[in-house]
């Protein structure tokens, strides 16, 4: 099971010093495991849900980091010549880490990330998942997203669309679920939500 989706602006190269990263939308599934349901009251349980997502994000951000610097590449923050226009996601780079029970989820977690341009996407998931599928639906997620919310073109609107979000989310993992899906079910629910996105 998916536990949690993240999108964040990957910081970069600035004048005083490297910009932090920052959570743009995220959103838990169920319960962490380890974690009582109902235990604590609700504000400090969305506090500890904030703090976790934005471990994750600061994670993300140094491997993405560190696999460009590794790979003698500079991080291409340059956007596409036809923002309208799909873009294809084959050649962005992604990766897999775990995170340590306690860190800072009360059992391990795996985490699968892509990176697009100044952007990153995230899973949460269980150590014992399928990573293989959640690294093909983070692709699948993401080309929607960049296609839905124009995130690559002036105006981005991530921060004013949640709902944009969250339908795609119900669509491709719904409760944090993965599902094996036919490109015949993709064209569909793309050509219902009005989505172009890269094939």
């Amino acid at each position: 099971m998916v536990r949690a989706f993240v999108l964040l602006a990957m910081g970069g190269p600035g004048p005083p010093g490297p910009a932090p990263c920052r959570v743009l939308y995220a959103r838990t599934f169920g319960t962490p495991p380890g974690s009582e349901e109902g235990s604590g009251d609700p504000p400090r349980q969305r506090l500890r849900r904030k703090e976790q997502m934005l471990v994750v994000a600061r994670q993300v951000s140094s491997q993405c980091q560190l696999l460009q610097a590794s790979s003698g590449r500079p991080s291409s923050l340059q956007l596409p010549l036809l923002p309208d226009q799909p873009v294809s996601l084959q050649d962005s780079p992604g990766g897999l880490f775990q995170l340590a029970p306690g860190d800072p989820f009360p059992g391990g977690v795996r985490v699968a990330w892509l990176a697009a341009f100044a952007l990153a996407f995230a899973f949460v998931c269980d150590p014992h998942e399928n990573l293989s599928l959640a690294e093909i639906t983070l692709r699948r997620l993401a080309s929607r997203l960049l296609a839905s919310l124009h995130l690559l073109g002036p105006g981005a609107d991530v921060l004013l669309r949640p709902d944009a979000i969250d339908s795609l989310l119900d669509r491709l993992l719904p409760h944090g679920q993965m599902l094996f899906l036919n490109e015949r079910f993709l064209q569909a629910m793309d050509r219902e939500m009005g989505v172009k996105a890269a094939r």
